[in-house]
């Protein structure tokens, strides 16, 4: 069998135009990189990157995209804020930016419109079930455009795209979902797994090969040894550690199943960057252009079988 490619985002919020740069300087030494991923896999703004990706925007638009409304979607207000007591009562941001502009790049379009695969997470926070011996709960959501009986391809990519994105108390609940984040900050052994279902093309194992791209792996810590804490104390930690958390396990995971047939690529950041950290906007392109990436250039020149470009 040719070989099934796959592109994994991790989540980040505004951290994604890190992802978009990494991205950027990969296309522009294979121009073909892109147009040969079969499954385009993204959490949170990874999720939005990769359904804008799956719909044809380029790694540079998806920057640009960001960049320009990165101040716009985190833009707070003094009312707002009192309003929401500082987050105790409500999100710290409206989800009204967001969808403006994603209405704008979308439209009406679903994910069966796209001409890509794409996995995109997300949680439901009710499955409503009433059906005898299935309890009522929440659980994992894995939007996908894949046929099948469980296919989302009518969904609204727009609606997909705020239901990946809803971070805990960054993001009001949209539609019964939140974040994916909470569950596959990387979700590339999501991606794994569904490329390997009977349903989606039963990919041999041997024949996958998958990048990951992160959002950057944030310095942070808890300088604590047997401290008895609670929710007061645990509480500012507790979005974080959602999020960032599990990112390596999945890596660790993709590293033993497909060893060489898999790379990460996931700088580490100078300092804490939050989900809006606009503020910082400039420190990441910077990092993102000028880290070294020959690995991760040369394993994708020898597993999607591209030339580079020539100078």
């Amino acid at each position: 069998m040719s070989p099934f490619r796959i592109l994994s985002l991790d989540g980040g919020g505004i951290r994604g135009i890190l992802t978009a740069t990494l991205l950027e300087r990969l296309e522009a030494a294979h121009p073909t990189f892109l147009s040969l991923v079969d499954l385009v896999a993204g959490t949170s703004t990874g999720g939005i990157l990769a359904l804008g990706l799956a719909s044809g925007l380029t790694p540079t638009q998806g920057r640009e995209l960001y960049e320009n409304l990165g101040n716009e979607v985190f833009k707070d207000s003094f009312w707002d804020n009192l309003k929401d007591l500082v987050q105790l009562t409500g999100a710290q941001y409206s989800t009204t930016p967001l969808k403006k502009v994603l209405v704008k790049q979308f439209g009406d379009m679903t994910l069966g419109d796209l001409p890509k695969r794409v996995l995109i997470s997300s949680f439901d926070l009710d499955n409503e079930s009433k059906t005898p011996g299935k309890p009522r709960s929440w659980k994992p959501k894995f939007f996908h455009n894949f046929p099948g009986e469980d296919s989302d391809a009518h969904e609204k990519v727009v609606d997909v795209a705020l239901r990946t994105s809803a971070a805990p108390t960054f993001f009001p609940i949209y539609q019964g979902f939140i974040d994916g984040g909470v569950i596959a900050n990387n979700p590339s052994m999501c991606a794994l797994a569904q490329a390997l279902q009977k349903g989606t093309g039963s990919q041999g194992l041997r024949d996958i090969r998958l990048i990951s791209v992160g959002t950057g792996a944030n310095p942070k810590y808890v300088e604590a040894m047997d401290e008895d804490w609670g929710l007061v104390q645990w509480g500012s930690h507790l979005v974080s550690l959602m999020m960032e958390g599990s990112v390596g396990l999945a890596d660790y995971q993709c590293r033993q199943a497909l060893h060489e047939r898999y790379i990460r690529i996931n700088p580490y950041l100078p300092v804490a960057i939050g989900l809006d950290g606009t503020d910082q906007i400039e420190l990441m392109k910077n990092l993102a252009s000028v880290i070294d990436l020959s690995e991760a250039m040369a394993w994708v020149k020898r597993n999607f079988k591209v030339s580079a470009k020539k100078p």
